[in-house]
């Protein structure tokens, strides 16, 4: 077999890169270890940023987006039993975020890729690729229970973390930089109307917790807590409970209850590998960084590689190979930014288990500061809605 770009990964990076590409007239193929509905079952983020709604325009993967998603001008912050609104809408200058589940975005990109008839192949073991340090890379897999070699030119590292892709590269060659968080997220989806129309981040003694939602009927909550929880210690009962408990007197009061469709606990880190392209092998989303969800950065750094790496590729394949040198620094670039605005939010909302009295006071002094400073509300707002895209200009 062969095609052009070989794409390992069929989660929301894999499949937008492939989309992306395909509209480019650069043929693809996209591997998925796992199968299609264990792809579509996973719970995750549901905050995209302007500019990731802007990618999935172009993509032509929106339709349902917009007539679905739910516009957010403003998120709420919440300590001392209050509630502070920051107005991202006003501080950005129109700026505004879309509330749309990562699952639904998947389910988006894979239908319109099965519309457009494109080669797609869900669980695919014994995936393995050689040659990218060569102009020749090949990918080798088993499909139909046959030993299959994929020629390519390109291979685009789209499987996660724990993928085939970056384990691929020499140890040598990497630079891994980490900040495992002493704390995990209890999360509960329960059919359930939100209990605000905004998302409220809240800091309390007892530890972080977060409203959010996935639609005007379906509820998204989350709260801190220890590592060593197993989701078997947490009855909905005890969710519930121990929300209300973090939660202002006002919204607490409004906070409807029903039993959870999805519990889980998820730890927290920073990770970020460096380069994130090898040869003809190039890394995307969180095969080449996590960030702590309290920023809602995930999806959307995946969706800012991918714009980098569909530009470069098509760049390539017109003849100007100069993008695919870029593509790592323009990506890195933007991924610190949001690893240090993600660690700067899981900081400052969060209960530290050897946090002091004065580290203490000095979170408090922080988020005091920053719901009275018009500043510095702007600068969480602009780096909440999302940092622009960098273009050629700029560099």
């Amino acid at each position: 077999m062969r095609t052009q770009v070989v794409i390992i990964g069929a989660g929301p990076s894999g499949l937008l890169l492939g989309q992306l590409l395909h509209r480019e007239g650069i043929d693809n193929i996209v591997l998925e270890l796992r199968s299609k509905d264990y792809v579509l079952g996973r719970i995750r983020a549901g905050v995209l940023e302007q500019v990731a709604v802007d990618l999935l325009g172009h993509a032509g993967v929106d339709a349902r987006l917009k007539a679905e998603g739910l516009p957010h001008h403003g998120i709420e912050l919440g300590f001392d039993g209050r509630r502070h609104r920051v107005d991202l809408h006003r501080l950005t200058g129109g700026k505004q975020v879309m509330v749309y589940g990562q699952t639904e975005v998947t389910r988006d990109l894979m239908d319109a890729r099965e519309a457009a008839g494109l080669p797609t192949a869900y669980s695919v073991p014994d995936v393995s690729i050689h040659g990218f340090d060569t102009n020749h890379p090949v990918v080798r897999c088993t499909l139909d229970g046959k030993p299959v070699e994929i020629a390519c030119d390109f291979i685009a590292g789209c499987d996660g973390f724990h993928g085939v892709s970056r384990a691929s590269v020499p140890p040598e060659a990497l630079s891994h930089f980490e900040r495992v968080y002493p704390f995990g997220w209890m999360g509960l989806l329960a059919d359930t109307p939100p209990v605000s129309e905004e998302l409220i981040y809240v800091n309390h003694p007892r530890g972080f917790a977060l409203c959010s939602m996935r639609s005007k009927t379906r509820s998204r909550y989350y709260v801190q807590c220890s590592l060593d929880d197993r989701i078997e210690d947490w009855s909905d009962d005890r969710f519930w409970d121990e929300l209300r408990s973090r939660l202002d007197e006002r919204t607490a009061a409004r906070l409807v209850t029903g039993p959870s469709i999805e519990k889980s606990i998820a730890p927290l880190r920073s990770f970020v590998a460096e380069p994130m392209r090898f040869g003809r092998l190039l890394l995307a989303g969180d095969a080449a960084h996590i960030v702590p969800p309290t920023g809602a950065k995930g999806l959307n750094l995946a969706a800012s590689d991918v714009n980098y790496l569909w530009q470069a590729l098509a760049s390539h394949y017109r003849g100007a190979s100069a993008e695919l040198g870029h593509y790592s620094d323009r990506c890195l670039s933007r991924v610190w930014k949001a690893e240090r605005f993600s660690w700067w939010m899981t900081s400052l909302l969060h209960r530290f288990p050897d946090s002091t009295a004065f580290d203490q006071r000095v979170q408090h002094a922080e988020l005091d500061y920053l719901v009275h400073s018009e500043a510095a509300m702007t600068a969480l707002a602009e780096n909440y809605v999302g940092l622009p895209f960098e273009t050629q200009a700029d560099r």
